[in-house]
């Protein structure tokens, strides 16, 4: 993806086949805008690529082989190397995305004031963190406690950030 003079380049789009939902959140973490469905018949999801100009990451063999589709062939069965290769292969850690996602929903998450969601917190989250990110269309709450620091810390150790 080279770098177009005096334009920024743009973040892929992905949709990750029904073998890769693990390997999805972990992009949507990265802010990587990134569908996925657990079942989905492989013609839909090419016309689905097409439309909206994603590169379909699949460890299907056939799918990989078929013609005018946007397919990107993940070799490995894990996680960790998948990420490796996407990362290398799209410059993935070179685009910060301006908004995280919704890890489930693949929404880009809104800030949202403490006192507009204090009353659906667990007291605890409540006392100790105060920047929150909320999900307009599967209504979760984002803050950055132990399972946000797994993940980042997970992250960094196979991408070596």
């Amino acid at each position: 993806m080279p770098e177009l003079e005096g334009q920024k380049m743009q973040l892929p789009a992905f949709i990750a086949d029904c073998h890769l939902g693990k390997l999805a959140k972990y992009l949507r973490f990265m802010r990587i805008d990134t569908l996925y469905f657990s079942q989905i018949d492989d013609n839909d999801l090419i016309t689905l690529a097409l439309e909206q100009n994603r590169i379909i990451l699949t460890r299907d063999r056939a799918l990989s082989t078929r013609k005018n589709a946007p397919v990107f062939f993940l070799e490995s069965k894990e996680l960790p190397q998948q990420l490796q290769t996407l990362t290398r292969h799209f410059h993935l850690k070179e685009h910060p995305a301006p908004s995280s996602r919704c890890i489930i929903c693949n929404t880009p998450l809104q800030i949202v004031e403490k006192a507009e969601i204090e009353h659906r917190l667990p007291k605890k989250v409540a006392h100790y963190f105060s920047h929150f990110e909320y999900c307009p269309h599967c209504d979760r709450i984002y803050w950055h406690g132990d399972h946000y620091r797994r993940m980042k810390k997970y992250l960094e150790s196979v991408l070596g950030t």
